[in-house]
């Protein structure tokens, strides 16, 4: 007998992920024919996954780094060692967070890249090559696209302007996050570069407010926390080019 239970979002996520069974996702099947914007909505969902999985699967199939496998063979003792350093860490950033801070906090590099850097630089390889789509919403009509990512999000959103830098906004998306919609604004250089501000709801363990930087392959990225968003400035750069543009951001987003 065939479920009779509501059809969520979650179920629409399972749905685009295979992760139904067979009876239940011809249930959810015979409801998308009936609702077309689903339909559209979990269609780009699959397509996004798609492309995430053409643009990664070559780093996926490289072989593990030897100085990986080595220190996942180290004795206990050594692991031992290592949770007490980073205990001691830990204790050193608590202490240093309840600082009062005006300036953006320090410039540290994660020591294991959380969530939020990782979504943002796999968003930024997906649509920065994008020519004819890079965006959902252009910039010549950037009043509608904040007010609507500002509704999506449930917060009142900032576009940042980096005309001085060289960069103008190209327009934003839409895209789906774990903790609910995320907002991914383009900006594009006179000599064609992009860079992509990804804007999202804070999830569990990134709440630390610090001004941090992540290299994903060959994606620098910057991030921050403010209040219930996560703010992640991504680009195809060096740390170096890519950090003045960043503490640009910053200090419209975070006057």
């Amino acid at each position: 007998m065939m479920s009779s239970a509501p059809i969520t979002r979650d179920t629409l996520q399972g749905y685009a992920d295979g992760q139904l069974s067979a009876e239940e996702s011809a249930r959810v099947a015979a409801w998308l024919a009936e609702h077309p914007e689903d339909a559209a909505e979990v269609s780009a969902w699959q397509a996004d996954a798609e492309r995430l999985r053409a643009a990664f699967a070559p780093i996926l199939a490289e072989p593990i780094p030897p100085h990986l496998l080595a220190t996942a063979r180290a004795p206990r003792r050594v692991w031992r060692h290592a949770a007490a350093l980073g205990w001691i860490a830990v204790g050193a950033l608590l202490g240093y967070g309840v600082r009062a801070w005006v300036a953006p906090p320090p410039i540290t590099v994660a020591e294991s890249a959380p969530r939020l850097p990782r979504e943002a630089a796999i968003a930024h390889a997906v649509y920065v090559p994008e020519v004819r789509h890079p965006v959902e919403v252009g910039a010549d009509q950037e009043a509608h696209l904040v007010a609507w990512l500002s509704k999506r999000l449930g917060t009142p959103l900032r576009v940042p302007t980096l005309t001085t830098q060289g960069y103008a906004l190209v327009g934003g998306r839409l895209l789906p996050g774990d903790e609910g919609p995320v907002a991914q604004f383009m900006y594009q250089h006179g000599d064609g570069r992009r860079l992509t501000l990804y804007v999202s709801r804070g999830g569990p363990g990134e709440s630390a407010t610090a001004f941090r930087f992540a290299q994903e392959a060959a994606v620098s990225v910057f991030y921050w926390v403010d209040g219930p968003l996560g703010f992640a400035l991504s680009g195809e750069m060096p740390r170096a080019e890519l950090l003045p543009v960043a503490q640009a951001v910053y200090g419209q987003l975070n006057p």
